[in-house]
């Protein structure tokens, strides 16, 4: 067994290898004994199975390391936290004003910009199975065995399979010889525009976690994109019954929501046959005031936790999707955009890993008075689960915040997309500095791909 600090490497589904806490105390199957109150803060349990006792020996690996790394910060020893990038993989490819340079982008660029700046790409990246680009209909770029009910060959669609490749790629790398995948590795022609698309390399060995979230637009809307995903634009806007009819089997508008979810499920389950675990993060910031967030933000508590769970029980029970973790992220609540979210969390059974999306406050003014961040790691810290900024502009470790990491040692800290670098090529606000990016992927409380490999 090779070893990194304090970081040892365990085998693992697919050929990919993953770090685990040198204080662990593991079964041979990634579990462990649920925990206790050691004193200090109650510790959060480690073994997946008590929430799907049929989760899969690499997700259980995945949890049992954010576990391990939660209980060590909430027992006061040494945590690390890993470096992650989300990727807006349908504005890389198709939107010539999105990032630091004009013009479009290959897949993944934000997850290699990290290397560029660094010498090292991230050691998670989230992909996104929805919005769409403005298209009318689910589709995919080319139809594979298991995405044959959706229209194939898509314009503004291909960044879909680039996403579940992409995903395969980082868990098992890239290059890799070809396995089966529509588009295993390097360059391949995109079959709507014809042009040459390249993944990005990760020298061909597992390279970290993966996770996905799914800006779902509102169940029947003809068209596929952004807009759709926001509740002013969404028949909830003018109709008060709607969304109760999108939890209610039986109504055409719950239909229309269980469509939307086998084209999730198509994909996550071709992961789950690649071994591939993923942090699943739907329905986000769940606790925007209403009507300013998505079509199932703001709504009856009693009714969002009725949507989390028949999307868990269809994506679980149904299509036997054993291979997830998942990410419950309200927005910060900050008493304006967001409330506080607790009223929405739909329970431990159907939850493993809590987050925050964190847009209130900066690193030069933190919002709450204390430490930067420190209000949402407090206020997490009740749900007994490993916590996580499941959203940020900033990288944890900058010139105004040095210590954020050691002041509220969360076991992931995820990146937006262009925000790495510029907010957007044509409104140029510098988000983190090249010395920001550096001091957080070099620092030695962080984990990154090469902690992996």
């Amino acid at each position: 067994m090779r070893m990194r600090g304090r970081l040892g490497l365990l085998g693992a589904a697919a050929g990919a290898a993953l770090l685990l806490p040198a204080g662990a105390r593991l079964w041979p199957d990634g579990g462990d004994s649920p925990g206790g109150d050691d004193g200090k803060a109650r510790s959060v349990p480690t073994d997946l199975r008590a929430r799907d006792p049929r989760a899969t020996a690499a997700a259980r690996r995945v949890y049992a390391l954010l576990a391990g790394l939660e209980n060590d910060a909430r027992r006061g020893r040494p945590s690390r936290t890993v470096i992650g990038q989300h990727v807006e993989l349908h504005n890389e490819r198709y939107n010539p004003r999105y990032g630091d340079v004009r013009g479009t982008k290959p897949p993944g660029y934000y997850y290699r910009k990290a290397r560029d700046i660094t010498g090292r790409l991230p050691g998670f990246v989230e992909l996104d199975l929805g919005p769409g680009y403005g298209r009318p209909g689910w589709a995919v770029g080319a139809s594979r065995p298991y995405s044959r009910a959706w229209p194939g060959c898509g314009k503004d669609w291909g960044y879909v399979d680039d996403a579940v490749d992409l995903a395969v790629g980082v868990w098992a790398g890239l290059p890799r010889p070809a396995d089966g995948s529509h588009r295993p590795s390097g360059a391949h022609t995109d079959c709507a525009s014809g042009s040459e698309v390249s993944l990005p390399h990760n020298a061909g060995g597992p390279a970290g976690l993966v996770g996905f979230s799914f800006h779902q637009p509102y169940p029947g809307s003809p068209v596929k994109g952004f807009p759709q995903t926001l509740h002013r634009n969404s028949p909830g806007a003018r109709d008060p019954g709607w969304f109760d009819r999108v939890v209610t089997p039986g109504t055409a508008e719950h239909g229309a929501l269980l469509f939307d979810l086998g084209f999730l499920a198509d994909h996550l389950g071709y992961l789950a046959g690649r071994g591939v675990p993923v942090l699943l993060r739907p329905y986000h910031e769940m606790n925007t005031a209403p009507g300013q967030g998505f079509w199932w933000a703001g709504q009856d508590p009693a009714a969002f936790r009725r949507l989390w769970r028949l999307t868990y029980d269809y994506l679980v029970g149904r299509r036997g999707l054993h291979n997830l973790l998942f990410v419950w992220a309200p927005n910060s609540w900050d008493g304006s955009y967001g409330r506080d979210p607790h009223a929405y969390y739909p329970g431990g059974r159907h939850v493993d890993i809590v987050g925050v999306d964190d847009y209130s406050g900066s690193p030069a003014r933190p919002f709450g008075g204390g430490a930067w961040t420190e209000i949402w790691y407090r206020g997490l810290e009740r749900y007994l689960r490993p916590r996580i900024v499941s959203e940020s502009f900033h990288v944890p470790l900058n010139e105004a915040q040095p210590r954020t990491l050691s002041r509220t040692p969360w076991v992931l800290w995820t990146v937006w997309g262009q925000a790495l670098t510029y907010d957007n090529v044509s409104e140029p606000r510098r988000k983190n500095t090249t010395d920001d990016v550096k001091r957080t992927y070099y620092a030695s409380q962080v984990i990154t791909q090469q902690d992996f490999t």
